[in-house]
């Protein structure tokens, strides 16, 4: 595993699923995490699961649709810790399961401000951070292999995807030269508090779902952190403008 001791980690929406996961494997690895959520019961949850690894970490409350949070929230992981090398926007959420025609303006707005937004100005404040660092810094966004495809029954969630992917890549070319790295990665259905949320508004989804596989089965929080941990390491430090795509065979046909 690489080490990441000594290195500052901010997460949204760390509180379950994969930012979840996400924390617990950077803690382990060495790094202080900054626990971000808007949940502020499942954040300082996973603070206390990384406090009895022996690890760094701390919380912040914030809803990443509201800009001011987000940045009230790395601002206030730069003046605990000092500095910011890693940012993992992952925070998302999934929307109504319907067809185009039946989902509303007020659907739509909700999904770009928490999936689009929350990635905009999350990247934006961290990489004003970075610019100041000659180490520059590292960010993933967690995407969705729904940014690299269309998603029938969900419009709305695959217009956000495809742009937190425009948006990585956009960054990582502007950046490249300052020492940012900017990937983002792309998961297929992963046990997580957003499946379960689709999985309730369609019960019959789930099998088709798990069908739709090659492996025949859902990802696991844990994988999709493995994919960041790496991308984020030292030892691929040629890596940026990436969506890598963790779908169990999926997009492989």
């Amino acid at each position: 595993m690489s080490d990441f001791t000594n290195q500052v980690v901010f997460i949204t929406g760390a509180g379950s699923g994969i930012g979840r996961a996400t924390a617990l494997v950077f803690a382990r690895a060495g790094a202080s995490v900054v626990v971000s959520d808007v949940n502020q019961s499942s954040g300082p949850n996973v603070v206390s699961q990384i406090h009895q690894l022996g690890g760094h970490a701390l919380f912040v409350a914030c809803d990443v649709a509201v800009p001011t949070q987000i940045e009230a929230a790395i601002r206030h992981a730069i003046d605990v810790y000092g500095k910011l090398d890693i940012g993992i926007n992952n925070a998302g959420i999934g929307g109504k399961y319907g067809r185009f025609t039946e989902q509303t303006q007020s659907d739509f707005d909700q999904i770009m401000a928490v999936n689009v937004g929350g990635v905009f100005y999350g990247m934006q404040f961290q990489i004003q951070q970075m610019l100041t660092q000659p180490e520059g810094g590292r960010i993933v966004n967690v995407s969705s292999i729904a940014g690299v495809r269309g998603m029938p029954m969900g419009a709305p969630y695959s217009a956000s995807k495809h742009a937190v992917i425009g948006l990585t890549k956009t960054a990582a070319l502007e950046y490249a030269r300052q020492r940012i790295r900017v990937n983002a990665v792309c998961p297929v259905y992963t046990h997580s508090a957003m499946v379960d949320e689709l999985i309730q508004q369609a019960p019959a989804m789930e099998e088709k779902m798990r069908r739709m596989i090659p492996m025949g089965r859902f990802g696991q929080p844990e994988e999709i952190a493995q994919a960041i941990l790496w991308l984020c390491s030292d030892e691929n430090a040629f890596v940026t403008g990436q969506a890598i795509q963790l779908d169990g065979g999926l997009t492989a046909g």
